[in-house]
């Protein structure tokens, strides 16, 4: 493990924000710090949303814009190219969520071809991004995953899915713009997996164009990676994985209480993180066949990778390694290790500010529950806002 402690640098972290936004970054992490104002919150948003009520505007000026690049892609333009000037690259994330017809995932698919096209000419957004789920309904994932026969009509509709995700990795190889594709819930997993690793064998034939993302927070995800490694070199294609820690813990845990099956979740974090650190490492030394984008806040699994790259002789700048993070979080990985030459790409949601409602509830569910994450970024903020002498 690397001594120096990089990420501490709040000069570096910051240095794109204001005093304004900064002071906005603050106000915004003790609200979320404090438990019972998310669930208030939270409540209060949706019915208010649903109610129609006038607080677009409210929600724009400070979640939104906190923790989303604009409301479409020309809007996000500004901040990425300020970000890319740090040497931070952006993946567009169309985060509209919770769709269930036919003409909304066209337009899901549309709207990432369109991404696509729009990134073909900018370096600055070097990689797409989809969830399954934007593409076809979850329960028909669920119900061809399962080996259940589905309906004509069921057929008809899972091949429509099939012909999305290859609209979009055909893009992906023409363009030399790799495409990761999100993980979602275990009981959808299996099916987008098979799929998933049709399209690599198809289009990952000269390098990694495709690639899936791993939940190293169920137990079986590194067995996985391992069996994909054996089927890809058998095949002669190339692997490209996101691994990322989780993000349905909660839902994945009640529903096998549920359902009275074993849980697919780690028993603890502990064992969630050497998993993760376990999949880095099995990467980095397949590194020839298989390519890593390395989605974590986590700051020691971020120095790990940093110490594996470097034990494996591989420079900062690898074209098959990447660093990941959100939109308006761990800015201090994000740019310590820009300003250093390694390659790191921030996720940067954007949608109407009403569609991406699900996606900014579970940030702030998410930072309120994940231990240390809010105070850490609270600390490195009012360290910042310390070292510039703003007021407290």
């Amino acid at each position: 493990m690397t001594s120096e402690r990089i990420f501490d640098n709040t000069e570096i972290a910051f240095s794109l924000k204001s005093d304004t936004q900064l002071e906005r970054a603050y106000f915004l992490f003790k609200m979320i710090s404090i438990e019972p104002l998310v669930r208030i919150g939270t409540a209060a948003t949706n019915f208010a949303l649903k109610a129609h009520l006038p607080i677009e505007g409210l929600i724009r000026s400070t979640v939104f814009d906190h923790f989303c690049g604009g409301v479409n892609e020309e809007d996000c333009l500004p901040i990425i190219q300020r970000m890319f000037e740090k040497g931070v690259s952006s993946v567009l994330d169309y985060s509209v969520e919770g769709k269930e017809n036919e003409t909304e995932f066209d337009l899901a698919m549309q709207t990432i071809l369109k991404i696509m096209d729009f990134s073909k000419e900018i370096k600055a957004i070097p990689i797409a991004v989809f969830k399954p789920s934007g593409l076809g309904r979850l329960h028909l994932y669920e119900k061809k995953g399962s080996g259940e026969a589905l309906t004509k009509k069921e057929q008809e509709e899972w091949n429509t899915i099939v012909s999305r995700y290859d609209a979009i990795c055909s893009k992906a190889k023409q363009y030399d713009i790799a495409v990761l594709i999100d993980a979602e819930e275990s009981w959808m997993q299996d099916a987008a997996d098979a799929l998933v690793t049709d399209m690599m064998q198809k289009y990952n034939t000269e390098k990694p164009i495709v690639f899936n993302t791993l939940q190293m927070y169920r137990h079986d995800r590194l067995d996985f990676l391992k069996n994909q490694h054996e089927l890809a070199k058998s095949k002669g294609f190339y692997l490209g994985y996101k691994l990322v820690r989780g993000a349905y813990l909660e839902k994945e845990n009640d529903r096998a209480a549920d359902n009275n099956y074993k849980t697919p979740i780690c028993a603890n974090k502990a064992e969630t993180d050497k998993n993760f650190n376990d999949g880095l490492e099995y990467i980095i030394k397949s590194i020839d066949t298989i390519s890593l984008f390395a989605g974590t806040h986590n700051e020691e699994s971020s120095y790990f990778l940093m110490t594996l790259m470097k034990d494996h002789a591989l420079e900062h700048n690898d074209e098959r390694v990447w660093f990941g993070q959100l939109y308006g979080m761990s800015d201090n990985i994000s740019f310590n290790l820009a300003h250093r030459g390694y390659n790191v790409a921030k996720y940067m949601p954007f949608g109407p500010v009403k569609d991406v409602m699900p996606y900014l509830i579970r940030r702030a569910e998410e930072n309120t529950s994940v231990a240390g994450q809010t105070g850490r970024e609270l600390n490195l903020i009012g360290k910042e806002k310390q070292r510039r002498k703003l007021n407290n």
